[in-house]
């Protein structure tokens, strides 16, 4: 027994001993993602247990507990909640959650070095991501974005991670960006997105195929349970409601003269005063007076057909108001919106926060499936741990500007490449932009929608960076740990460099 004991003890031993290699060799990145750790160990610290948002939290746990599809969002993220429900544990949710923020920029990092960018630069691409203090506080609320980020993430690096990626690797980034859309509806996009850069780069038509596969699984599978529920082949049936909101800052239906069904969405306030999209749509009594709520089937199509019937009559307007979401993601002032108690949640305060006794799913409510989840305190704040990191919170985030200024810089690297059709930073840039614009384009602006933009801007601004050639075909050296191999070394020859 003592020889087995002994190479265990060398093995843990060796592997300390890289670990330490690349920490050394890697130290702006070590600092960084220890940093990260350490105000994420604060927040798990100082708020036992997970952050909530008055409906859309309560509304996700209650699905987990008692599993059925939802009209007004997909359920997808409780369908994880559901796996780790066992547990018992709401610390259990935030850890893993945090863990995924750190493993995003990890994986920023390591996507960086194999394409050749240097050490500093690839750091400094992916220190947002890991001291982001916005970041840090979604990563712990019960809230989908953050494993909608790592889902998405980890198609993307599936697919960077070799120049041309063989058709199972394409079918499980498929599957994982399918799933991220049944997580959050505005990644509807994204298998496009992805399926069209494996299209313009030729990787050939089994990789493509493959993703495609992929991403339909999970979208059908819970088309068929949404059918099974409602009647209704789709994801949800408040699509049209959304869409309505973002046409209704600028909709004059005298100009669009809709039918009488549907004129009751009219708002007889004047453009100049009305609400912008994000606050509109929960202030409007027209859509409340709907036969069934605004979450019916008829009502979807009816505010559908409405708002596309807005959007050909005024494409000025409907760009315009597009375009003033956009610049409140870059804008240098920070208000609140849009409204002081939605962006009231995003922030770490001081206080336990007050449980609403609603009821989101039926069969339970908020505190009773609070309680059912994770059988203790729905809100705890511990100081001084929660003092340090809602002051952190405050003063370090990813400014309007600054997310602004990445783009710009990934743009860059677009035009750096243009022999190449952008090279690898094509991909996340098209998805930063797609997932900046798209709700804005179906809903409207909220602040939390920028999370999952940060880390594909940061990486398409870090691959800006890459050296002015194609990257080496893969090979067993070509991704060994965080080093390169030059395109001109042939592979029987092959020895990682710096």
């Amino acid at each position: 027994m003592a020889v087995p004991a002994r190479l265990g003890a060398l093995a843990r031993s060796a592997g300390l001993a890289r670990l330490s290699a690349l920490a050394r060799d890697n130290q702006l990145f070590t600092l960084a993602l220890g940093a990260g750790a350490l105000l994420r160990l604060l927040a798990v610290i100082g708020y036992p247990g997970t952050l909530w948002f008055v409906g859309d939290s309560f509304l996700y746990l209650g699905a987990a507990l008692r599993p059925v599809p939802d009209a007004s969002k997909t359920v997808g993220y409780s369908f994880f909640l559901r796996a780790l429900e066992p547990f018992h544990s709401l610390l259990l949710v935030a850890a893993l959650q945090h863990l995924m923020g750190l493993a995003i920029g990890a994986g920023i990092y390591v996507l960086l070095r194999r394409a050749g960018v240097a050490r500093p630069w690839a750091a400094l691409a992916a220190a947002p991501v890991l001291l982001d203090g916005n970041e840090i506080e979604l990563e712990h609320m019960m809230m989908a974005e953050t494993l909608f980020t790592f889902l998405v993430m980890a198609s993307v690096a599936l697919l960077l991670w070799r120049p041309r990626p063989s058709w199972r690797v394409g079918l499980l980034a498929g599957l994982l960006a399918g799933y991220a859309v049944i997580v959050r509806t505005e990644g509807v996009p994204v298998p496009v997105v992805l399926a069209g850069y494996l299209l313009v780069r030729r990787v050939g038509w089994r990789p493509l195929l493959a993703v495609l596969a992929g991403c339909v699984a999970p979208v059908a599978g819970y088309v068929l349970w949404f059918h099974s529920s409602t009647g209704q082949y789709a994801l949800t049936s408040s699509e049209g409601f959304y869409l309505w909101g973002a046409v209704s800052p600028f909709a004059q239906c005298a100009q669009l003269k809709p039918p009488a069904d549907e004129r009751r969405f009219c708002l007889s306030t004047p453009p100049a005063r009305r609400l912008p999209p994000g606050a509109i749509i929960w202030k409007a009594p027209q859509v409340r007076d709907l036969p069934g709520g605004p979450a019916t089937i008829r009502a979807d199509r009816l505010l559908t057909n409405f708002a596309v019937r807005a959007i050909l009559a005024q494409p000025a307007g409907y760009l315009r108001t597009v375009a003033d979401d956009v610049g409140r993601a870059v804008d240098w002032h920070r208000p609140a919106y849009p409204s002081r108690g939605t962006v009231y949640y995003y922030r770490f305060h001081l206080k336990p926060q007050w449980i609403p006794m609603g009821t989101w799913i039926p069969g339970g409510t908020s505190l009773s499936d609070i309680r059912a989840y994770g059988r203790a305190s729905p809100s705890r704040v511990v100081k001084p741990a929660a003092t340090l990191i809602a002051g952190y919170q405050r003063v370090f985030y990813t400014w309007g500007p600054l997310l602004g200024a990445i783009l710009v810089t990934g743009f860059g690297g677009l035009i750096r490449f243009w022999r190449r059709l952008g090279g690898d930073g094509l991909l996340p840039w098209i998805n930063a932009v797609v997932l900046l614009v798209a709700p804005m384009a179906l809903a409207g602006f909220d602040y939390r929608y920028l999370i999952p933009v940060l880390p594909f801007s940061c990486l398409a601004a870090g691959l800006a960076a890459a050296p002015g050639r194609p990257r080496a075909a893969a090979g067993p050296a070509a991704g060994a740990g965080l080093r390169t191999v030059p395109q001109e070394t042939r592979p029987q020859e092959a020895r990682p460099v710096s």
